[in-house]
């Protein structure tokens, strides 16, 4: 009897990597391990209470639901566009340049089933490595091959863009902030990745979850400040910004040829924010004064935790934004450093190698848990160093 159909894409994928990590996480649990996790990059912060109370409003306000369209509330977009100039400086249409999207999530995938023209030749989709692994996946799910570009040290962990074939690039994905490497980008490279994008007939997506999060220097350059947005499409997500990860809310804006294209197409997937969801968004983003206390905490949870990973052999090789803390391990063998410290201290890290091949020799230290719990770890890792010695 033949099997039931199923797309070869998700075989070829094999096991998510994070699968082995949660499986020690079980079994030290089993154990009965007191685990603090650094692994996974979820905020866990309480979402403001004026978000919640106006989502309460919200949603007994809406007698009768009805479907959200795909366009999004004009209210939403226009709070989009008003912090897109306050942040940025940036003019951006609410009419024709913002769509509001199911966070952010669900843009990178599909991205790629909008712009690939396999007819055409226009196959390719290139992204970041290490890395978020979901543009990739996207891409083959679209019929796409997908391109990783290295992130090294020596390259202040920046693409090279000579290694694109630009005659069929569709995509090209940039992260910055950058997850795992917590790195930003110069505007001027942002520049040169959108011109040489447009000049090819390609299309630049700037994936910046991570731009509010930032504790040294100048705040993180965006594509949205591009003179020329031609060809540059730009999405966020209040997930980290405002601790929403469960409202999933965001946005993508840029170029109108490209939202309008987008606007077609979404009606048939049907992945907009519930309305009450919307409205409560449109608080979020017209509010700066919770987002700096949500930077306070995570710099306090950073300052706590960072000297005793020094002081561990870890030796920070990324950069000051995001929540992630990127570090080269003493040895080279991140898999191997990620469990010693969960079998000897039950603290959970990501090994880079988890995040694709080029993050091997690092680990991913996600600045999620509580001011106390990163604390506590502190003095974990401390003791184990006074035990090892110099």
């Amino acid at each position: 009897m033949p099997s039931s159909p199923r797309n070869p894409v998700l075989d070829a994928f094999g096991t998510y990597p994070f699968v082995r990590l949660t499986q020690a996480k079980a079994a030290a649990q089993q154990r009965g391990a007191h685990l603090i996790d650094f692994g996974i990059g979820e905020p866990r912060e309480e979402t403001p209470a004026f978000i919640v109370a106006e989502l309460v409003r919200a949603v007994q306000a809406e007698r009768v639901s009805t479907y959200p369209t795909a366009e999004g509330l004009p209210e939403l977009r226009e709070a989009i566009a008003q912090w897109a100039h306050r942040r940025f400086g940036s003019v951006l249409d609410p009419a024709t340049e913002i769509v509001p999207t199911y966070g952010s999530k669900e843009i990178v995938f599909g991205l790629a089933n909008v712009l690939v023209d396999r007819d055409g030749g226009r196959d390719l989709v290139a992204c970041t490595t290490p890395g978020y692994p979901v543009p990739a996946r996207g891409a083959a799910f679209a019929g796409a091959r997908a391109v990783e570009l290295e992130l090294t040290v020596e390259r202040d962990w920046l693409p090279d863009l000579d290694a694109i074939d630009w005659e069929r690039l569709a995509l090209l994905w940039l992260n910055y902030p950058n997850n795992p490497t917590g790195t930003t980008a110069p505007l001027a490279f942002l520049e040169e990745a959108a011109e040489r994008c447009r000049a090819h007939g390609a299309v630049l997506a700037s994936d910046e979850a991570y731009s509010e999060l930032w504790f040294e220097g100048d705040p993180p350059a965006s594509a949205l400040q591009l003179a020329d947005r031609t060809n540059v499409l730009v999405c966020n997500t209040l997930s980290k910004r405002s601790s929403m990860p469960g409202y999933r809310s965001g946005f993508i804006a840029g170029d109108p040829e490209l939202i309008a294209v987008l606007k077609r197409h979404r009606p048939s997937v049907g992945v907009a924010p519930q309305t009450f969801v919307q409205r409560a968004a449109a608080l979020a983003w017209r509010d700066e004064a919770h987002v700096e206390q949500v930077r306070d905490r995570y710099r306090a949870k950073r300052d706590a935790l960072l000297p005793s990973l020094r002081r561990a052999g870890l030796e920070l090789v990324g950069g000051d934004a995001t929540f992630f803390c990127w570090l080269a391990v003493p040895d080279g063998d991140d898999e191997a450093f990620a469990m010693a410290l969960l079998d000897e201290l039950d603290l959970v890290v990501a090994p880079g190698s988890y995040l694709g091949a080029a993050g091997a020799g690092h680990v991913r230290v996600a600045l999620v848990p509580t001011l106390e719990a990163c604390q506590e770890a502190a003095r974990r890792l401390d003791a184990r160093s006074a035990k090892l010695g110099p």
